[in-house]
């Protein structure tokens, strides 16, 4: 039953049902004596979040547990906070409509940089002090993972604790320390958590810088560096195979199978393609029985390979026909969110789309085979056309053609290429071609790089929408270049950063990452106010020498690899995939006692 303060609210609301909870398949433990309680949140707006496989494991690894419960929380979208805020309702979860602050542990997703201030909204309505150093022995730890989790300094002062790599095992490690430490002071539980791999407590470790303004070093009382975590095998036990269903639309509405984690094609640019290694497959019988038994207890109409390169799984060829026939009976469609730019690839999406209706989505990334081979895309040309004529043959109608600019080393060049590529590919079919803007990551050949100034930034954006605006084959999109520098100076940025996310959010930063609410002046007097130029975090390029504010936080790449690939990228020569050729000597797989993945034939 939904508390009547809360239901007061629902009727005032758009899409009510965010908050409601009630859902299929939600698990209720409510509050007892000895149970350890998670709030696991997502900082955005319920739709985004529960299209989030990694939160979906967590609820099904932690309330497999009988000492444990999960519990959901997202971030209210901006009507729901005002009146919250006005009935003085505290944030709460989605099982129990318990507030978090009642909660002993708040977990939070890092999964991109501009929902940081989303993660003071909630910490705010919740009740709960947004600084780590404020919070009493009666609130709850505030820990977080996730992808941003590998550079999460610009965050540390909020957080209790933090999680590096993969959580599944993690997690349940740390709820079973504070169990073990239920009677001990915040500050011995800290402690506590600091001796487990992988877990990295902020407050016990302190940064330092030069003179001159740079980042010196990280110093502290913990073990240095943190390793991430990893599974090392996957199996049944890691697939959420009766998720919770939502009852409106979300972004990803359907069962997520993972069919392997990690990627070895080695893109210079993609922070997931190195943070993510080593490669590990799911086995097919495996998936083959929990589309199976999740369709039966979700009643989806969709079943998606969910993977970084799903079309690189070793048994995609005889996996896939088998799926698509023992589902379709069911009326069930199976799809693939990710593909290779190849034949093979559009053969694959064929077998799924039995209609011939649909578009394909490609990302040859750069338009320029100099730039292709920069970042490391092995893919030409003529493997795009390619491509696009067989999907044309195959009933395909229209493709959807992702690319970046503002990569390292790019000239116009190498956009004039793009464009004429472009216009090859509409002669065959129509396009819609996307591009986003370069963003530098942590733990990636590019770490050192700057990324282009916005008004450059702006310049090529300008330019590609003046060589396109004549061609109806041919619709063109592209990210909001403020956006993406923000993000930029964020992921390449160091605990001083702090004070400006907090100072933003005084000043009404929230849903940074969605159009409607992104004020580039507002961030930009947050700035000014904390005396900190953004400029020398986004558009600065950094000596290779110099120590790095995300050193301490080990991805297990061997630095010197990624070193060696940013010169590489400087000739234009491919570093090849290790899966069908030599070790790249990328230092994860020795340094993590994993076995590498088997050297595997790909399909052609």
């Amino acid at each position: 039953m939904i508390p009547a303060e809360i239901s007061a609210l629902l009727t005032k609301v758009y899409k009510p049902s965010r908050y409601a909870g009630g859902e299929v398949n939600m698990v209720m433990k409510p509050p007892a004596p000895g149970l350890l309680r998670v709030a696991l949140a997502f900082p955005d707006v319920y739709e985004v979040g529960m299209s989030h496989l990694g939160l979906k494991i967590l609820y099904k690894v932690i309330n497999e547990q009988s000492d444990f419960a999960a519990e959901r929380v997202f971030a209210p979208w901006p009507d729901m906070g005002d009146l919250m805020r006005d009935a003085g309702l505290q944030l709460y979860g989605l099982e129990t409509y318990t507030p978090l602050c009642q909660f002993d542990v708040v977990g939070f997703t890092l999964q991109y940089e501009l929902s940081y201030t989303n993660i003071l909204y909630m910490l705010d309505l919740a009740g709960i002090p947004m600084r780590a150093s404020q919070r009493s022995e009666s609130d709850p730890l505030i820990i977080a993972g996730g992808p941003c989790a590998f550079n999460v300094e610009p965050m540390a002062d909020y957080f209790d604790c933090v999680a590096l790599g993969e959580g599944e095992e993690v997690i349940l490690e740390l709820l079973a320390c504070l169990k073990a430490n239920q009677g001990a002071g915040r500050a011995e539980k800290l402690a506590a958590l600091s001796q487990i791999e992988g877990l990295y407590v902020p407050s016990l470790y302190e940064a330092s810088y030069n003179d001159d303004g740079s980042f010196a070093r990280i110093t502290g009382k913990g073990p240095l560096p943190i390793e991430k975590r990893l599974i090392k095998e996957l199996g049944d036990s890691h697939i959420p195979i009766d998720p919770v269903v939502p009852y409106i639309d979300v972004v990803h509405d359907r069962v997520m199978l993972e069919a392997f984690r990690g990627c070895t094609r080695g893109c210079r640019f993609c922070q997931a393609g190195m943070i993510y290694r080593p490669v590990r497959e799911t086995p097919p019988e495996v998936l083959l029985s929990a589309a199976q038994r999740a369709i039966a207890s979700t009643g989806y109409e969709e079943v998606a390979l969910t993977s970084l390169s799903t079309m690189d799984y070793s048994a995609i060829g005889e996996l896939l026909p088998v799926l698509v026939e023992s589902l379709s009976c069911q009326g069930v469609n199976v799809s693939l969110p990710s593909l290779r730019v190849d034949s093979f690839s559009v053969q694959m999406a064929a077998e799924v789309v039995k209609m011939r209706k649909s578009g394909l989505t490609l990302a040859p990334e750069a338009g320029s085979q100099r730039l292709r081979d920069v970042i490391n895309k092995q893919v030409t040309a003529q493997d795009l056309l390619t491509a696009l004529q067989g999907a044309r043959q195959l009933g395909f109608k229209s493709a959807k053609l992702y690319f970046m600019i503002g990569l390292p080393t790019e000239t116009y060049d190498d956009l004039a290429e793009l464009v004429q590529l472009v216009e090859q590919a509409a002669r065959i079919l129509p396009v819609t071609v996307s591009t986003s803007s370069f963003v530098p990551k942590s733990h990636t050949p590019f770490q050192w790089e700057p990324q282009f100034s916005i008004y450059e930034l702006e310049q090529r954006q300008s330019y590609l929408k003046s060589a396109f605006r004549r061609n109806r084959q041919v619709k063109y999109n592209y990210h909001e270049a403020g956006v993406s520098f923000f993000e930029a100076v964020f992921s390449k940025g160091d605990r001083r950063l702090g004070a400006v996310i907090e100072e933003a959010y005084r000043r009404g930063c929230k849903f940074d990452g969605w159009s409607e609410y992104f004020d580039y002046t507002k961030w930009q007097d947050a700035f000014m106010s904390a005396g900190i130029d953004p400029t020398y975090y986004a558009n600065r390029r950094i000596p290779q020498e110099s120590p790095l504010p995300w050193d301490h936080l080990s991805a297990g790449l061997d630095k010197g690899f990624l070193k060696r690939e940013w010169q590489l990228a400087l000739l234009g020569r491919p570093t090849l995939d290790c899966s069908m050729d030599l070790c790249s000597a990328c230092g994860v797989c020795p340094g993590l006692t994993v076995m590498p993945h088997t050297v595997r034939r790909r399909q052609a």
